[in-house]
């Protein structure tokens, strides 16, 4: 099979490499069909890390993906060749303390596709995956959607999490895929008033379909001043997603006394410096995301009955002997680039 590898930073090679094979009774084989461009992708490709993460070369990376079953297991029930599926790309090991508490998620020994040490992404035309990975989805279902179930997931966990209430007003710090993802889910929540935030025009003009009550650039607007001239009450929820240090200081700055800051972007650094004295005196309560769990089905199930309209976030396409273009777009924020997605098949 055709594989995309990282070799080094900013590096990717097309290779050959032996195609999978099933090792397990209950796993499937999956052509792969799409793959979406992640943030997370994005810092192994220009930093080769994400924390304690470091890449080993050559390296497979990718997560967000959809395919086709090809091969089934004896002992698999579910699934039969030529049915259509979303990936989810978590596989805990369903025994630990955090798997018993319904914590998957942050599983003592998760395995996650793409991840340095642990899984090859989805870069490549054939994968290997355990059945209970795998999520059937209908034939109205494009293979595109089927991919951006995953950063949707994401985005309807942080929301889950948040537990905002009908009429809460909230503020998305980023509005790039995971920023629009929970946008997408806030808009089936009734929130009453959404400000966004990116420093990326494109992005803030794709944010306005889901008409913001307010949008803003970091760059030019003073987005505390501006905010609170509308809502002098502040915000109840506030959703980092950029990952930017100083978007963090700003979303405190931005809540009400009691209010909630979601961290769900992925900082490029490993420490933040944080007000703490502001937080302690308005009893700010942080959250951070981790991926999410229990969520997969549920953000299908959104685009399938049409809550969610996520296709209009695939910007860009490339074929997979184009994987170092489609991240070099990425990476750079050129040509008004939201979601890059890789047609592997």
């Amino acid at each position: 099979m055709k594989a995309a590898l990282l070799t080094g930073i900013r590096q990717f090679e097309i290779r050959e490499m032996p195609d999978p094979i099933l090792t397990n009774e209950t796993d499937v084989l999956i052509r792969v069909k799409t793959v979406g461009v992640c943030g997370s992708d994005i810092h192994y490709y220009t930093t080769g890390r994400i924390g304690s993460q470091i890449v080993d070369y050559p390296s497979i990376v990718g997560h967000e993906a959809s395919g086709i079953i090809e091969q089934v297991g004896k002992k698999v029930k579910r699934f039969q060749p030529g049915d259509r599926i979303a990936i989810d790309p978590a596989l805990s090991c369903g025994r630990c303390d955090q798997c018993k508490a319904g914590r998957e998620h942050t599983c003592r020994k998760l395995l996650f596709l793409g991840c340095p040490k642990q899984l090859e992404g989805c870069l490549c035309e054939y994968i290997v995956l355990p059945q209970r990975c795998c999520y059937p989805i209908r034939r109205s279902m494009t293979f595109d959607e089927a991919t951006l179930s995953e950063p949707l997931a994401v985005g309807l966990y942080s929301v889950e999490r948040s537990m905002p209430v009908a009429g809460s007003n909230v503020a998305i710090l980023g509005v790039g895929p995971i920023g629009m993802s929970v946008f997408h889910v806030l808009r089936t929540k009734k929130a009453a008033r959404v400000y966004v935030t990116d420093m990326i025009e494109e992005r803030l003009a794709f944010s306005r379909r889901l008409r913001p009550t307010w949008s803003g650039n970091p760059k030019i607007n003073d987005v505390v001043k501006e905010v609170s001239q509308m809502d002098p009450l502040l915000m109840d929820i506030v959703y980092e997603c950029s990952g930017d240090p100083a978007a963090i200081v700003q979303g405190i700055r931005l809540l009400k006394p009691g209010g909630k800051l979601i961290i769900v972007g992925i900082t490029a650094t490993d420490d933040v410096s944080l007000p703490m004295h502001e937080l302690r005196r308005s009893e700010i309560t942080i959250l951070n995301i981790r991926r999410q769990v229990h969520c997969t089905q549920k953000a299908i199930d959104l685009i399938a009955k049409r809550k969610v309209r996520i296709g209009p976030l695939v910007t860009h396409r490339f074929r997979l002997e184009e994987t170092q273009n489609a991240f070099d777009l990425v990476a750079s924020y050129n040509d008004g680039v939201m979601k890059a997605i890789v047609d592997v098949s």
